[in-house]
């Protein structure tokens, strides 16, 4: 997706995500703290199927029924919703 200004909604310039790279936080390494095992413990519950669905229709309802327009940090929530339901959905095919 771009902006007005031509470039990516996932680019770092000008993010409103300060860690639009996620690449760090795959170290397993490090066991999880009580809140990260308690939220894992949640998505296991609902399934990572059904969230992935639930985040791609809050996604479209909001870029394709409203006429909110979008600047860029909205522009950014959305891509922060694509790649939360694009993971789900590959944890939801892995399991």
């Amino acid at each position: 997706m771009q902006t007005s200004n031509g470039s990516g909604v996932g680019s770092n310039e000008r993010s409103v995500n300060a860690a639009i790279d996620a690449r760090h936080a795959s170290d397993v390494s490090k066991p999880l703290t009580e809140s990260q095992a308690e939220f894992w413990y949640l998505v296991e519950c609902q399934g990572c199927n059904e969230l992935a669905h639930s985040l791609r229709t809050i996604h479209d309802l909001a870029l394709y029924h409203s006429d909110v327009p979008f600047d860029i940090a909205e522009k950014s929530a959305l891509y922060d919703l694509k790649v939360l339901w694009e993971g789900f959905e590959k944890m939801g095919q892995k399991a």
